[in-house]
């Protein structure tokens, strides 16, 4: 069979539909013959076909829910996880990496695994390789796919159109600016406005509201004990791995990297001439002089917390740091984490924060997410668990 039987071939059997012929039409259209559901939250049409719509694609329509999930970036492939989906993730960025970083939070789930190992690693898809992979669902970006030198719009809108449709949100990270093409149609939306669409792509709402009702009962807890703003620390979000050179992230900026940061409002050490991704020097940091330093992947277990510590220590600048002098140097998971990380994530902060309020964060130097006594946990870890299992 030749390559243009194959497209062929694919093409019949979900009876891909073209809306417009062009990707500013914003509409796409998997499994579906004709024009159908217009409802943007996911109600199904007469015929079992429904339809989701979330920026930049437009409403994308399916007529069952995807099987095989194509990802690029964690927060999705982590909000497929949170479904149930886990197993059906065929890509994503740095597969090693994460199914690491991830494992260290599933251990704390009773019943639920996961094993991302050996899976496509998708940062810059080649088409043969996503025809080869044949996804029902490309829970990706299409203008952060566009973004790629490697590919331009048609690329984009042909394998739309010819496999199955996209459906992702990445420029939400930190509401940065979109390709210029892309710019009239896009929206920010936080990690669970997303992950509410996904849910509904997925037809996993009864899931997503489980979820989100824990989530909102941790917001919650947060918000009622939040000590007011004098007593609250300052702090900085840092990649530690090379201490002559620190990546350094605002706690303010919009987005979602900062989910699991902003609810528990720390004060933001840096100055205002510094911006999020900067790389600066320890008397740079040393000038902030941060009460907590946040050590992104520092819950990875081939980072070396306890080197990290060591080595600013040992440092001439490094040594004077309240945050050093004080022990809070703490660590961090993933930036771009799925609602389960975010639960995690938002507990682990606001103990790292404030431990008197929310409970002591124990002393981490390696392993999994360590053990909460249960009646210091925020949110509880049976429920979440039995949510993705689909035990509840």
């Amino acid at each position: 069979m030749n390559s243009n039987d194959e497209i062929t071939e694919r093409s019949t059997r979900r009876n891909v539909l073209k809306y417009g012929g062009t990707l500013a039409a914003g509409t796409a259209l998997a499994g579906c013959s004709r024009l159908v559901g217009q409802s943007e939250n996911g109600d199904a049409d007469s015929d079992g076909t429904y339809s989701v719509t979330m920026a930049p694609m437009g409403e994308v329509s399916f007529d069952s829910p995807p099987e095989s999930v194509f990802t690029r970036l964690t927060h999705h492939a982590g909000m497929a996880f949170a479904l149930g989906r886990g197993d059906d993730v065929n890509a994503m960025h740095a597969p090693e990496y994460y199914d690491q970083l991830w494992n260290q939070f599933t251990e704390r789930l009773p019943g639920v695994t996961l094993d991302w190992t050996g899976l496509y690693s998708s940062w810059d898809p080649s088409k043969e390789k996503l025809y080869e992979l044949d996804s029902d669902v490309h829970l990706a970006d299409p203008a952060s796919v566009n973004a790629l030198d490697s590919k331009n719009s048609s690329d984009v809108e042909e394998i739309r159109d010819t496999i199955a449709p996209w459906f992702g949100n990445k420029f939400s990270d930190r509401h940065d600016e979109p390709p210029a093409e892309w710019a009239d149609r896009y929206e920010y939306y936080t990690l669970w406005e997303m992950f509410e669409k996904v849910a509904q792509a997925f037809r996993e709402e009864e899931r997503y509201e489980g979820l989100a009702e824990i989530h909102a009962n941790l917001i919650e807890t947060i918000e009622e004990k939040l000590p007011p703003e004098q007593e609250r620390p300052t702090a900085v979000l840092a990649g530690m791995s090379d201490i002559d050179s620190i990546y350094v992230y605002t706690l303010d900026t919009p987005g979602f990297l900062t989910a699991h940061v902003r609810p528990l409002s720390p004060v933001g050490a840096l100055s205002d001439t510094i911006s999020s991704g900067d790389a600066i020097d320890m008397e740079v940091l040393l000038e902030a002089d941060p009460d907590v330093i946040f050590s992104l992947g520092g819950l990875h277990p081939e980072t070396d917390m306890a080197g990290i510590r060591s080595s600013l220590r040992d440092h001439a600048a490094g040594r004077k740091l309240s945050a050093v002098q004080n022990e809070r140097v703490y660590p961090q998971g993933a930036r771009y984490q799925g609602p389960i990380l975010n639960l995690f994530q938002l507990e682990m902060t606001a103990k790292q924060l404030y431990p008197d309020v929310f409970g002591e964060w124990p002393t981490y130097t390696e392993g999994p997410y360590p053990e909460i006594p249960d009646d210091e946990q925020l949110f509880d870890r049976q429920a979440v668990a039995e949510i993705i299992t689909g035990d509840r």
